[in-house]
């Protein structure tokens, strides 16, 4: 009796087929992971102060289940805050791995007491997207930026369930005030052009990029005056 041309065999095609086709995929991912830069690999840890790349939004949600990693993250910018204890204030409300912002990059019209998260998000992005759009357009440094807060037990406007304010993981921003002595306010400027809309538009898409929900004008009437930023579960830009 011959034995079976195992080479030959259907099974011995299909997995060289398969070979065939992963092996160089594999190859390129294993050739991307070793070359690429911080913020475009996954696997490598998070740096705020590099430029957003195809992979930061990932690592930054990654830090809500390692909050030691995030604190230090933030250490590593030079953000000054207080740690604050985890904390229920009320039904579905509370803080966990929380802080209050002592000092960023740029000043906020209100005290700010968000998860560490959420802050870490909020530094990249003030660094790598609203800071340079502000002296790219106008060659003017932001000094504050307004905002109607971060924590606030309540439930999303118009509905029964919680908005991520209610787990300090979210921030609505109203306004910037430049160093020249320009105002840029969401309500007066979003639809307004010129480059005070240009650059509002550029720092909304810029959130998008980094933070898993960003809101504006164009969403709905409760947003007509202010971004929304948060890092819930959920994934929008509106």
């Amino acid at each position: 009796m011959k034995r079976p041309q195992l080479l030959n065999h259907p099974l011995a095609r299909i997995w060289r087929y398969w070979l065939g086709l992963t092996a160089p995929s594999v190859a390129g991912a294993s050739l991307f992971l070793w070359l690429a830069p911080a913020q475009h690999n996954p696997f490598r840890p998070l740096d705020l102060n590099d430029p957003p790349g195809i992979a930061s939004h990932y690592k930054l949600t990654q830090m809500k289940n390692h909050p030691e990693a995030c604190f230090a993250a933030l250490d590593a910018t030079g953000v000054l805050y207080t740690p604050l204890p985890d904390s229920d204030t009320g039904p579905a409300c509370g803080k966990r791995d929380a802080l209050t912002l002592d000092r960023s990059l740029t000043p906020y019209s209100a005290t700010l007491s968000m998860t560490c998260t959420q802050t870490a998000v909020l530094y990249s992005w003030e660094r790598h997207v609203a800071r340079p759009a502000a002296m790219e357009l106008f060659g003017s440094q932001i000094v504050r930026i307004d905002t109607f807060g971060s924590f606030s037990c309540r439930n999303i406007a118009g509905t029964a369930r919680r908005s991520q304010h209610a787990s300090a993981n979210a921030i609505d921003i109203a306004a910037f005030r430049l160093e020249d002595g320009r105002v840029i306010n969401v309500k007066t400027h979003w639809y307004n052009g010129g480059k005070e809309g240009e650059f509002l538009k550029r720092v909304h898409k810029g959130g998008c990029r980094l933070f898993s929900v960003t809101l504006g004008p164009d969403y709905n009437a409760a947003h007509a005056d202010h971004f929304h930023f948060d890092m819930g579960p959920q994934r929008a830009c509106k």
